[in-house]
């Protein structure tokens, strides 16, 4: 401001020097043409004589002074053009979105950053309404504004806005005061953190697995003595009651159970380390239908109906552990039988997908899963079951179980007609050398 009155002041004084000068020229000029040429002039030619004089002084001085202010308003319009060359360069150049508005939100300037942030061109959005708040953010923007005009710079803060689709972007937002004229405006500088968000929420997920881990160390450890006591006693009950058919067959499978809970448990610890098992090529049928009658009794409680399609795949083989296996058809199939009301249904269908992988579907006519759970449902400690009816650890064991072996998974659900699991595996291909071996094997 105090530049730009002292080239005001200069230019006055310049201007009124050098018109004074003209003048003075031009009079002395004048005179000494008179003295020279014309002394024994009468009083009307020198009247006359005087009256061009003044009449020349003013067209020079006329002339003089439209110059000059013609040249000092081109030298400004350069220089007001080339500084704005040089804003519109350094809005244009900044990484941040840079968005520039009056206290009504209305849009003043909008840099190419904002235009491939938010997808509105320029032209779009100038002088028009600020479009990118979302309505749940308005209260936390005018708290921001009267910050701003409390002379408070609002810097880095975390916020959301939202794109022309109407996506909501994580965005780091610094919003600062802009004086033209003495007229307040914002100026809003915003950076795109989804990806740091994104990583912020990958390590606080890798911080609950570490918590997990240490807590699954510590469940082994309590519960894996007494589990391997009562396997060892039901074992030799069983082995002295082989006589008796019935009674032999059901300790058959409390050791059935009693061992699928060592393996579960370990499965816990091994969630958070890599396991030491050894992948073979397992059946997928057997497992299906072992995991089946161990849940056999629950179904028959609860006059839940399980249809077993399996289509001839029964021998299908993949490359994984038993354990393993039966535990993610376990949590698949136990998330299904509580998703499901007294006298429900649940199907479960073997498909093979153009000879190279398996598809196992578990399907429910349970009450389903709400779309903004359904984003969720693979989180370590999300669950959508009832306080201490869920851990939200099973979904999460069963997509890493799936994902070692090579496999995806995913869950359909409609909310009210039920659920749909979908696992697909690699199918295990006996390698041309171990069939050729076996082909000369006497």
């Amino acid at each position: 401001m105090n530049n730009l009155s002292q080239e005001r002041r200069w230019f006055w004084v310049t201007l009124i020097l050098s018109s004074t000068t003209i003048v003075s020229l031009v009079f002395a000029f004048w005179e000494l043409i008179e003295n020279r040429f014309f002394r024994d002039l009468d009083y009307v030619s020198l009247h006359y004589l005087y009256i061009t004089r003044g009449i020349t002084a003013s067209i020079l001085l006329a002339t003089w002074a439209g110059w000059f202010v013609t040249r000092q308003k081109r030298f400004a319009d350069e220089q007001l053009r080339k500084s704005h060359e040089r804003y519109r360069g350094l809005l244009e150049a900044s990484p941040g979105a840079v968005v520039l508005y009056d206290r009504r939100l209305r849009v003043l300037e909008w840099n190419a950053a904002a235009e491939s942030l938010y997808g509105w061109t320029r032209t779009e959005v100038m002088g028009h309404r600020l479009p990118t708040v979302p309505e749940d953010r308005e209260p936390e923007l005018g708290e921001c504004l009267d910050e701003v005009e409390r002379h408070k710079k609002v810097l880095e803060r975390e916020t959301v806005r939202k794109n022309r689709r109407g996506e909501l972007i994580d965005v780091q937002l610094s919003l600062l005061p802009y004086y033209e004229a003495e007229q307040l405006y914002l100026l809003e500088v915003a950076a795109d953190i989804r990806e740091r968000v994104r990583l912020r929420h990958r390590l606080i997920e890798l911080e609950k697995l570490t918590s997990m881990g240490q807590m699954a160390a510590g469940t082994a450890h309590h519960l894996n003595t007494p589990l391997a006591a009562m396997l060892l006693r039901v074992q030799m009950m069983r082995e002295r009651l082989q006589a008796q058919n019935g009674l032999a067959q059901d300790l058959e499978r409390i050791e059935h159970s009693i061992g699928f809970c060592q393996q579960f448990v370990r499965r816990l610890l091994d969630f958070s380390r890599r396991p030491s098992a050894v992948p073979e090529p397992e059946p997928i049928g057997p497992v299906l239908n072992s995991v089946v009658g161990f849940l056999s009794p629950s179904l028959q409680s609860r006059h839940v109906r399980l249809s077993l399609r399996t289509a001839g795949c029964d021998e299908l083989r993949v490359l994984a552990d038993r354990n393993n296996l039966e535990t993610l058809l376990l949590i698949l199939l136990s998330n299904a039988l509580d998703a499901v009301t007294e006298n429900g249904t649940i199907t479960v269908t073997l498909t093979m997908i153009a000879n190279e992988r398996v598809q196992i579907i578990i399907g429910d006519n349970g009450k389903g899963i709400s779309e903004e759970d359904q984003k969720r449902v693979f989180e370590p400690f999300f669950t959508t079951k009832p306080i201490g009816k869920g851990t939200g650890l099973g979904l999460a064991i069963a997509k890493n179980i799936t994902t070692e072996y090579g496999g995806e998974i995913r869950l359909d659900s409609t909310p009210g007609q039920g659920t749909t699991a979908v696992v697909t595996l690699p199918i295990y291909q006996v390698p041309a050398s171990a069939t050729a071996r076996e082909l000369v094997t006497p």
